[in-house]
C-alpha cells in the first residue's frame, strides 16, 4: 500500500490504546528504525509499523487498543516497550494498562486518613518541610514547615477538614499563590500531571479520580493538554526553585517517601544545602514567630 494512501482506522480507544497512540507519536520513524518514503499522514509511528516492529500483526494491535483483546502475554508487551522505547516508568505504566485488576463498578470511596505513623513521623521531623499526600494528591497532613513553604496563605487546620481539605494539583493549576511560588511552574506541572497518570493506573475505578480530572479539564487549559499528553513518571527525588513570598529564592532539593501499604500516600519533604542560601531563607521561614 502506497504511504499517500494510508489511512489509520480509528475506533473506540481505551487508556492503553491513547497511552500507545501517544508514544507512536512521540517516536519518528528513524528513531525506531523504520525506512520511510514520501508524505506522512502521522506524525510519528502508524500503526501498522509499531506492529511489525513488535511482531504483531496490524489487526491484533487494534483490537489491544480497542480492549477486544484482554490477555496480552508479557511478551507482547515488552516487545511494544521495546520498539517505543519506553523508559522504566513508561514500561511499568504500560504493564498496569495492560493488566489492570479486575473491573470493579466505580464506587465512592471513603475519604482517606492519614495514616497516625506517618502523621507523627511528619510532626516529628522540626524543620523539615514535609507533607502528607494521598492517592490523588489531597494534602492530608503537613507539619508547620511544610504548610509554611508550600501554603502559608491558608489556614494550617485545613488538611483536617475533610470537607475542604487542600488538593496538590489543584492548588499547582487553579491557585495563584502556588503558582507564583514555583520559578519554573511548567516543569512542576508537567511532573505533577505525569505522576498523577501513573497512580491513576492503579486506582482506576475511584470515582474521586475521574472528578478531579474533570475539574481541573474544565477550569484549567494547561492541566487539559498536558492529561492528554499521556506523559508519566513516578515521582521520587530532584530539586525545585522557589519564589517564596517571605524569604525570596530558593533551591531546595525533594525526596518523596511511598509509604509500604501501596494505598498512594506518600511523604514529601524538602531540604536545603547546609551553608547555601537557600538553607538561611529557609530557616529564617521555619523560625518565625
Amino acid at each position: 500500500m502506497a504511504e499517500s494512501n494510508f489511512v489509520e482506522t480509528d475506533g473506540p480507544v481505551t487508556e492503553l490504546g491513547e497511552f500507545l497512540r501517544s508514544r507512536r507519536d512521540r517516536i519518528t520513524p528513524d528513531e525506531a528504525g523504520v525506512n520511510s518514503y514520501g508524505r506522512r499522514r502521522v506524525p510519528g509511528l502508524r500503526r501498522e509499523e509499531l506492529a511489525q516492529l513488535a511482531g504483531v500483526s496490524a489487526t491484533y494491535l487494534t483490537r489491544l487498543e480497542q480492549g477486544q483483546s484482554q490477555n496480552a502475554s508479557d511478551a507482547i508487551i515488552d516487545a511494544l516497550a521495546r520498539a517505543l522505547q519506553l523508559d522504566a516508568d513508561e514500561r511499568a505504566h504500560l504493564y498496569a494498562l495492560a493488566h489492570p485488576a479486575p473491573v470493579k463498578r466505580p464506587q465512592a470511596s471513603k475519604p482517606e486518613v492519614a495514616k497516625p505513623g506517618a502523621e507523627q513521623l511528619l510532626h516529628s521531623m522540626g524543620d523539615v518541610p514535609a507533607v502528607l499526600l494521598g492517592r490523588f494528591n489531597d494534602i492530608l497532613a503537613w507539619n508547620r514547615a511544610g504548610h509554611l513553604l508550600l501554603a502559608g496563605h491558608l489556614d494550617c487546620d485545613a488538611p483536617s477538614r475533610v470537607e475542604d481539605r487542600p488538593n496538590q494539583m489543584k492548588l499547582l493549576f487553579l491557585d495563584e499563590h502556588t503558582r507564583d511560588l514555583y520559578v519554573d511552574w511548567e516543569d512542576e506541572a508537567a511532573l505533577a500531571v505525569a505522576s498523577l497518570r501513573y497512580v491513576a493506573a492503579q486506582f482506576a475505578d475511584d470515582r474521586r479520580l475521574a472528578a478531579l480530572v474533570g475539574e481541573l479539564s474544565m477550569n484549567s487549559p494547561e492541566f487539559a493538554r498536558l492529561w492528554a499528553g499521556h506523559d508519566v513518571r513516578l515521582c521520587t527525588s530532584g530539586s525545585k526553585r522557589f519564589r517564596h513570598p517571605e524569604v525570596g529564592d530558593m533551591e531546595l532539593g525533594y525526596e518523596v517517601l511511598h509509604l509500604p501499604e501501596g494505598n498512594g500516600q506518600r511523604i514529601l519533604t524538602h531540604t536545603a544545602e547546609p551553608g547555601s542560601p537557600s538553607f538561611a531563607a529557609l530557616r529564617l521561614l521555619t523560625s518565625a514567630s
